[in-house]
């Protein structure tokens, strides 16, 4: 008789032979699920379900519908949609299939040197669907980072290649699947069984691949489009050609070879240019009174909204600056979520009758007292700060509800001007990994939070779930409505944020739940080279999370 393992799984432990793999223990626990298993968690650590078992131990299985598991099924889809591509394709004509970013629940795409129509998806999905049908595997293999530098020479990945020259690891992981080799950032399913939902359709110069969200992973939601949101995401990444730095490679190349200093100028100049251009628009229009700022978590919208300031003076505007926080309502009349906590994230938090109140008394020339809310005694207070407004006056009100026209109901449409601002990722690891926009907030908000308010780390990991419902609900299904669109994002900033990251991800213990995320980006923050914030303009929004702004923020 072979060795044997004792595994335990909830409350309940059995014994297999040693060798047996997770995704074979998987298969006996999965009526227990109301989704399909995708990945498994031993010890603080995500692990694979091809992987064999070989001593005692306790898991966890991770499906679909977890943050883990959805950017699992993401990944295996897009390596058998990139293997269909190069299976039905003209391979005399492709070139290369580009990953781009994400739009809503789908993520385009681009493909060099064919043309994108209908019937070519149709036949593309159609070889998907064949590899879900014959649960078609995903090999990983180790090899040597020189034998894969090789390999991606061979395969045309020249992103890819860049991208490992500029790595310290001796090994690198391979996927393949049935013939079609090539590197992901992250884990993959065990085969293509479990990838059943997902569509491709063409859009714009390129084609959307859609796949579930994770709320409802085994169905494909009803597409929604969002055309400001796409233009902006192809500013952003026309400005990553325009510098030559779209992928993480090309940026560590330019860092590598002293470029990092002009990469920085350049980069604010075109921001700059940017929120001079919104500016003009604002103030050319003439009827505005109302700016009204909306966006996700660690957006930078409080500096854009100081150096929005500078340029509509510029204009003979006088800004007056307005945070929405100030109209929360006391906060024992704050509402609680399902579980008992305020929900400072919804509407009703805001004294929406007052803030209409006074400023539809603003807008009629009247002279009003605004509140300051005191947040460690949590209510309203009034201290003697009057406004009024005159011929030249605009106020600046920034806050999560700004684009949503429940808040501002009482003033008049062309009093408003709506801008939406986000840190939409202008680069990508390499041509099929992109890098995730919600990440990088999230980096910004653990960097600024540790040095502004001393919240560890674990804790920002923590609650981050909690702060991307509440965007999901209040500040995304409005961002169409904005009148214009500001990407905050930074070419360099990564390279900037690494060093105060990892120093605080590297605190996280390993016996909490948030490690695994911690591992997860201190794993992505490798890819990059380093640079100093010595650089960086005073001005700069990326001085809001890193320290030394000229603004109070």
């Amino acid at each position: 008789m072979g060795e044997l393992v004792n595994v335990t799984v909830g409350k309940q432990t059995n014994t297999y032979p040693v060798g047996i793999t997770y995704g074979e223990i998987a298969k006996e626990f999965a009526d227990q699920y109301q989704y399909d298993i995708i990945l498994a968690q031993k010890d603080g650590r995500l692990v694979e379900l091809a992987k064999k078992i070989k001593e005692d131990c306790t898991i966890e299985f991770l499906t679909t519908a977890t943050g883990s598991g959805h950017k699992t099924y993401d990944r295996g889809v897009s390596l058998m949609m990139l293997k269909a591509f190069y299976s039905v394709a003209d391979p005399s004509k492709l070139r290369n299939v580009f990953i781009k970013h994400s739009l809503g629940d789908c993520i385009y795409c681009e493909a060099d040197g064919i043309t994108i129509t209908e019937e070519l998806l149709r036949r593309v999905e159609q070889f998907m669907h064949k590899m879900v049908d014959r649960d078609a595997v995903f090999e990983k293999r180790s090899v040597d980072t020189s034998e894969a530098l090789k390999l991606f020479q061979r395969h045309k990945m020249y992103d890819k290649k860049k991208l490992f020259e500029y790595r310290r690891v001796s090994k690198v992981n391979i996927y393949t699947l049935e013939g079609f080799e090539d590197y992901y950032y992250g884990y993959m399913p065990q085969s293509c069984g479990i990838l059943k939902y997902f569509a491709l359709k063409p859009y714009d110069k390129g084609f959307l691949l859609q796949i579930p969200n994770k709320k409802q992973p085994d169905r494909l939601g009803e597409f929604v489009d969002r055309p400001k949101l796409f233009a902006t995401l192809q500013e952003a990444a026309c400005w990553g050609r325009m510098v030559d730095v779209d992928t993480v490679g090309a940026l560590n190349d330019v860092i590598a070879h002293g470029g990092a200093q002009d990469l920085i100028l350049v980069q604010e100049a075109l921001q700059e240019k940017k929120i001079a251009e919104i500016a003009e628009k604002i103030a050319t229009e003439g009827k505005k009174k109302f700016i009204m700022i909306a966006g996700p978590s660690s957006s930078g919208k409080t500096s854009f909204s100081h150096r929005l300031s500078i340029q509509l003076r510029t204009h003979g505007l006088h800004p007056h600056p307005i945070a929405l926080d100030n109209y929360f309502k006391d906060r024992k009349d704050t509402p609680v979520d399902e579980n008992g906590n305020f929900d400072f994230e919804c509407l009703e938090a805001i004294d929406v009758e007052q803030f209409n109140e006074d400023m539809t008394r603003l807008l009629a020339g009247e002279r009003v007292e605004l509140p300051i809310f005191n947040f460690v005694a949590g209510r309203r207070e009034y201290n003697g700060d009057y406004r009024k407004l005159g011929p030249n006056d605009i106020l600046v009100i920034e806050g999560i509800h700004g684009l949503n026209d429940k808040l501002s109901y009482s003033l008049p449409k062309e009093s408003k001007f709506k801008i939406y601002i986000s840190a939409l990722t202008q680069i990508n690891i390499d041509e099929h990994n992109r890098i995730s926009t919600t990440d990088g907030r999230l980096i910004r908000r653990m960097v600024r939070d540790a040095r502004t308010r001393g919240t560890t780390a674990e804790k920002t990991i923590a609650m981050w779930s909690s702060v991307r419902r509440g965007e999901d609900k209040y500040i995304f299904p409005f961002q169409e409505e904005a009148d214009v669109m500001f990407n905050s994002a930074l070419i360099y900033e990564l390279a900037v944020l690494k060093p105060y990251a990892e120093s605080i991800l590297f605190g996280i213990p390993k016996n909490v739940p948030e490690y695994i995320e911690a591992k997860r980006l201190l794993k992505f923050l490798d890819y990059f080279i380093g640079i100093s914030s010595e650089d960086i303009p005073k001005n700069s929004l990326m001085r809001e999370f890193v320290g030394g702004s000229v603004f109070r923020v």
